[in-house]
């Protein structure tokens, strides 16, 4: 499953510090603008009212409890002014306008406000009228009797107050409380660019520092600033590397004591296994005229020393590949004739069905090409069932000889090891059936040739060995051809 995208460190970073400053900003801006805005509302409705209350002190007390439209008329007249229109209303009488004073239309008055008002409260509603906002104010007019108690007139009367100016103070609230946020939102960039750059800086550093320590540059440290939490991690990353190349280094030093051991034995032992072969050549001869048992541990002791002597030499080349001194003896060969001198020296040719193209060519090292070959051609008779085929492939830079067999093929968990030292599938194997070392030393050779040597298994069954070379093999030298 495919790691899902995501934003790197100084994004989000930017992102957090954005969205704090939009909510911050939003959250005091909006406050500050409600709370400004309700204290401006609230100022000019108390003002209205009590404006209105003190013009209504003057028709008291009133002169007729059933007036008509002219009485209603000069009480809106009384209550309004010319930035102030009023209307009177009486059941379903209203005040007649006088002049060109257009007073306030009966139909600007919410139905709402007007079961206020015939209930006998003061109240008041801000509606929009024609594009623009109106405060409509109405109260009802008590007529006092003499026992001082009150009772309502129906008389009710409306007044209307423009908030534009209001709503422009207002307007102008909201675009400041804008500007408010958008400063904030700019002011939190700059500080999230300042504060990624304090914490991405020793980041950056500890993943170049990783990333050379990955690539063997166990040398690799952080330079430490200040004591904070990052400072703690460059001293952890510090020491975990100082100890990782002590113990690297120690390491080493046993590897490469481990294999000039090996090469020193294994030099070592080529002087007596030469004398302990001519011996054994000569027991074998003799061994037909030896009685029985005699004769063999005379065939015992030569097969154990010729698979000792194979063992050593093999030990020898590892060893030559591990110090860096193998090299490639290249020559123009045709890969044909070679695949079919390998089968022939070791007397397969009839065991190991073969397609190969004539007349293709490449610059190789045969000797190493036929260990490769043999070792791949030798696994699958030992271990696979027959038919066991080579096939050959070719194009104008590389070539594929391809060994199979039709055996059971390799497990799952075996596949990874093949090309191990020292490794064998099966644990019980008797150790004269091969040191583990073979198809090591044929991926070395192949590597050598600067290509590969793979396994697979058939999907109809068998393994499948798969040798890849370039058609032209680098110099000795390491330089171009």
């Amino acid at each position: 499953m495919a790691p899902r995208p995501s934003l790197g460190l100084r994004a989000r970073l930017l992102f957090a510090f954005a969205l704090l400053s939009v909510v911050t900003a939003a959250a005091v801006a909006g406050g500050l603008y409600l709370l400004a805005r309700n204290e401006i509302l609230q100022r000019t409705q108390d003002a209205a009212v009590r404006a209105m209350k003190e013009r209504l002190e003057e028709v008291f007390p009133l002169q007729n409890p059933a007036p008509g439209p002219d009485e209603l008329g000069e009480i809106a007249r009384t209550v309004s002014d010319q930035n102030i229109p009023a209307v009177a209303l009486y059941h379903q009488l209203h005040s007649r306008p006088a002049g060109n004073d257009p007073g306030l239309p009966p139909e600007m008055i919410p139905r709402g406000l007007r079961r206020a008002v015939a209930d006998g409260q003061i109240a008041w509603q801000r509606v929009i009228w024609q594009g623009r906002p109106i405060l409509v104010i109405g109260t009802p007019l008590l007529i006092i009797e003499r026992d001082q108690t009150t009772r309502l007139s129906g008389i009710e009367v409306y007044t209307a107050r423009s908030l534009s100016p209001e709503q422009h103070s207002i307007n102008n609230l909201a675009v400041r409380a804008w500007l408010i946020g958008g400063a904030a939102l700019a002011f939190a960039v700059v500080l999230a660019l300042l504060a990624s750059r304090g914490v991405l800086r020793p980041v950056r550093e500890l993943g170049r520092a990783a990333r050379l320590l990955g690539e063997g540059e166990l040398r690799a440290r952080i330079a430490v600033r200040g004591s904070d939490e990052l400072a703690d991690v460059a001293r952890t990353f510090n020491t975990t590397a100082a100890e990782l190349e002590r113990h690297v280094k120690q390491l080493r030093e046993m590897e490469a004591e481990a294999r000039r051991f090996v090469a020193d034995v294994s030099h070592e032992l080529r002087t007596p296994l030469a004398a302990l072969a001519a011996v054994a050549d000569v027991l074998d001869e003799e061994a037909a005229e030896l009685p029985e048992h005699a004769s063999r541990a005379a065939r015992l002791v030569s097969q154990e020393t010729f698979n000792l002597t194979g063992l050593v030499n093999d030990l020898i080349e590892i060893s030559r590949f591990d110090s860096g001194v193998a090299a490639l003896a290249l020559n123009e060969i045709d890969v044909a004739e070679l695949v079919r001198a390998t089968l022939r020296t070791r007397g397969w040719s009839e065991s190991v069905h073969t397609e190969l193209p004539p007349s293709v060519t490449a610059r190789l090292d045969p000797r190493r090409v036929d260990v490769i070959l043999a070792n791949m051609v030798g696994n699958a008779l030992r271990h696979g069932e027959p038919p066991v085929s080579v096939r050959f492939s070719a194009d104008p830079h590389w070539i594929a000889l391809e060994v199979r067999d039709h055996g059971p093929g390799l497990d799952e968990a075996v596949l990874p090891h093949v090309f191990d030292r020292f490794y064998k599938a099966n644990a019980a194997r008797a150790r004269s059936e091969g040191s583990g070392l073979g198809l090591a030393i044929a991926r070395e050779n192949a590597r050598l040739h600067q290509g590969d040597l793979t396994v697979t298994n058939a999907p109809d069954g068998g393994a499948i060995f798969t040798l890849r070379l370039p058609r032209r093999a680098p110099d000795p030298d390491g330089g171009p051809e």
